[in-house]
């Protein structure tokens, strides 16, 4: 008989890392039903019948986020077999709280405590045996990172399936409370069952509108609800709220023994350091540029750049042409289909899979940066700054996540809970260079900056830049206005990174690069083939020698003028154009129309280096840094504007957001070219020139005017301990 398991828990608490070690492999990431929140399950490894479901990281069961709707929905409709709660030991209050609404389900629950080997080390004590008789249910010690511990508690969770549901006992808060929770209960319908009467008892003393609505109208519950309140002087939420800790703390004393430590630890004293109010961002930014560096600059440490080099020229330079040169010769193909492949297929696709070591390079880095617990402080780090332009920290999650897929990045803005603040990071997560800008930045780099490592690094800052500015302006309007929603995020202890971890991030976003360079870069090569090749000569359609007579040339001349202010003029006015155009298919994109296009005019040898002077006789490094700034700000692929709109669930809000980005990354392009050309005496003063001062004086008066800060709600938790 099939066995569901839910695995729940808190962010950063080792869940992830958990699943990946009971699936392995047998994994399938799709979304919940009518939600686009990713929903994770995996057979349990030796098993044909049992599945893990791996919840959304929650703190509570309460409706704060659509994480945690979605959590609830699960386990009260779905009805698991059992739930394995994972636990941060190092963090057991915070944690446990999560736990006793879990009890009160009636599912059978098995509270497994992660990081027991650090416990060990800090000499902390738990007393497994009381900590079951408390919470009445199975506790574990494991450590998911070690894997420890991880197989017995699977077993016991598959054995914990065929008890029957527990009612949760009264008695644990208050008596007045639990008095009041009695009488509620008594008004629930009989259709819920006994095991979860003291749940719904709950939600329904603190008012929960979504549980509200699936049961029926219980007039008399509001005066009960009242009355308590009033004699306590607190509302409802905050009474539960203060419940629950003082049970966890009252049983934590008698099970828990804390060593006291004469001194921080380990990771409290590299906190210090890095999570300083002064030295925080200059260490992230000497993190970030040492990150891209190492991926994509032209150092002997950089490993990525090396890794491109000899893709670019050994691999599709001499082997793969070559060796399709040989096989096509050998199978006497004409000549169209000749160029088709060699051309078209070889040149466009090499150009892109040529960036793969450099991507593969900078996602494991990533990978790594994660996992020791870095990217958590980041977050911590850019609220104290997000806060300031009216952004929550949360905001700055989608962007971690945007640097390896834009996709991912835009669907993780369901975490901010404000829909003002929602909306906003949608709009502006675009902004950050995902992974397959990486070759846009990779090409003028290498073309006209001599691969210097400030390029990629810069690249990302004026990403982060443009959110920042994006956040200011925007809540001076009406429609974003208000204090953006707090921030709540657990910082993890650092600790040595997961080999398994590590390797299984970086392959799936290198993955997904290639995966589009076999599907959608493929078939768009071909079409770019077709459209460079041919076009009307003299009223009559034939192949073309001259790619300025192309088709393709057609297409990007008549849109080509939009474009001429920053800076896009001359003979690659109309390549620049259709790069971008197409872009819009996949953003790697831009290089591969590159590549086929100079491809084409025969002047690219073996070695892929050689499209770089092409580049240089066409662009200044001025005009690159316009065109790689417009591409990089501009609206994002088709599957990333398809995110847009299932996110914003309103075509009015996606036209918009998409509006907004490009008219952001046009005005930001023209502002570079336009000044920075006067500046370094490429651009005599124009039109143009004075419209880009307009729009430098708009932006600074957007940034500097005033604007009404809304009241700060405060919460205070009461912990002291009961008469």
């Amino acid at each position: 008989m099939a066995v569901n398991i839910a695995l729940a828990g808190n962010p950063n608490s080792g869940k992830t890392t958990l699943f990946n070690a009971l699936t392995g492999s047998n994994q399938f990431v799709g979304n919940w039903p009518g939600v686009t929140v990713e929903k994770k399950e995996g057979k349990l490894k030796g098993t044909k019948e049992v599945m893990i479901v791996d919840l959304p990281g929650i703190y509570s069961l309460s409706p704060y986020t659509l994480e945690e709707v979605v959590a609830r929905n699960y386990l009260l409709k779905d009805h698991p077999d059992a739930i394995l709660n994972i636990v941060d030991g190092t963090n057991l209050e915070r944690n446990l709280y999560l736990t006793t609404q879990l009890l009160e389900l009636g599912i059978p629950v098995l509270v497994a405590i992660n990081m027991a080997d650090v416990m060990e080390k800090t000499g902390d004590q738990l007393n497994l045996v009381q900590l079951q008789k408390e919470l009445n249910c199975p506790v574990v010690m494991i450590s998911a990172l070690k894997q420890t511990g991880i197989k017995e508690a699977a077993q016991q969770a598959v054995a914990l399936a065929n008890r029957s549901r527990i009612e949760t006992a009264y008695g644990q808060f208050d008596e007045r409370v639990e008095k009041t929770l009695e009488r509620l209960a008594a008004l629930l319908p009989q259709t819920i069952p006994a095991a979860q009467k003291r749940f719904y008892a709950i939600k329904l003393f603190e008012r929960d509108r979504k549980i509200l609505a699936d049961l029926p109208e219980i007039p008399a519950a509001e005066s009960i609800i009242a009355s308590l309140e009033s004699e306590l002087e607190e509302d409802a939420e905050s009474i539960i709220t203060n419940e629950r800790y003082l049970w966890i703390s009252s049983m934590l004393e008698r099970c828990y023994l804390r060593k006291k430590q004469s001194s921080l630890s380990v990771s409290d004293r590299i906190d210090l350091i890095v999570t300083n109010r002064w030295l925080a961002l200059p260490i992230f930014i000497a993190v970030m540029a040492l990150v891209y560096a190492v991926a994509m600059g032209n150092w002997s440490i950089s490993i990525g750049t090396h890794g491109t080099e000899w893709t670019n020229d050994v691999l599709f330079g001499e082997i793969v042409p070559n060796a399709v040169d040989s096989l096509l010769n050998s199978l006497k193909v004409s000549s169209w289909l000749s160029g088709l492949i060699q051309d078209g297929i070889v040149a466009g696709v090499g150009a892109v899979l040529g960036f793969v070591p450099q991507m593969l390079v900078l996602f494991l880095l990533l990978c790594i940066l994660e996992d020791i617990g870095y990217m958590a402080r980041i977050a911590f780090i850019m609220d104290r700054i997000f806060r300031r332009f009216g952004l929550s920290g949360k905001s700055f999650i989608p962007m971690l996540v945007a640097t390896g897929c834009g996709v991912p990045g835009i669907m993780a803005s369901r975490t901010v809970e404000q829909d003002r603040d929602r909306k906003m990071t949608i709009m502006t997560t675009g902004f950050i260079p995902c992974g397959a800008k990486m070759p846009i930045i990779g090409l003028f780099a290498g073309a006209l900056f001599e691969n210097a490592w400030w390029v990629a690094t810069s690249a990302y800052f004026i990403g982060v830049a443009a959110v920042i500015l994006s956040g200011i302006i925007l809540k001076k309007f009406r429609i974003f206005a208000g204090d953006p929603a707090p921030f709540v995020m657990e910082l993890p202890a650092y600790h040595i990174p997961s080999l398994q971890n590590v390797l299984r991030g970086t392959w799936e976003r290198g993955w997904s690069f290639i995966k589009r360079a076999g599907t959608v870069i493929l078939v768009s090569s071909i079409v770019l083939w077709f459209l460079q090749g041919y076009g009307f000569v003299d009223g009559v359609f034939q192949s073309v020698e001259d790619n300025n007579h192309s088709l393709l040339a057609l297409i990007g001349n008549t849109f080509a003028w939009v474009f001429y202010p920053i800076g896009w003029v001359g003979d690659m006015a109309w390549k620049a154009t259709v790069a971008t155009f197409t872009g819009l298919i996949a953003k790697e994109e831009v290089v591969n129309t590159f590549g086929v296009l100079y491809h084409y005019a025969g002047e690219l040898s073996e070695t892929g280096e050689e499209i770089w002077s092409l580049v240089q006789a066409d662009f200044s490094g001025l005009t690159a840094y316009s065109f790689m700034i417009f591409n990089l700000l501009c609206a994002p692929c088709f599957a990333a504007m398809g995110a847009i709109r299932r996110e914003m669930n309103n075509a009015k809000w996606t036209i918009g957001a998409i509006g907004y980005m490009c008219g952001f990354a046009y005005g930001i392009s023209l502002i570079v070219y336009q000044l920075g050309g006067l500046l370094l005496k490429e651009v005599q003063f124009n039109f143009f020139t004075i419209v880009a001062i307009i729009l430098l004086g708009g932006l600074l008066f957007l940034l500097f005017r005033p604007y009404r800060e809304g009241k700060t709600l405060e919460i205070r938790i009461k912990t002291a301990k009961r008469d």
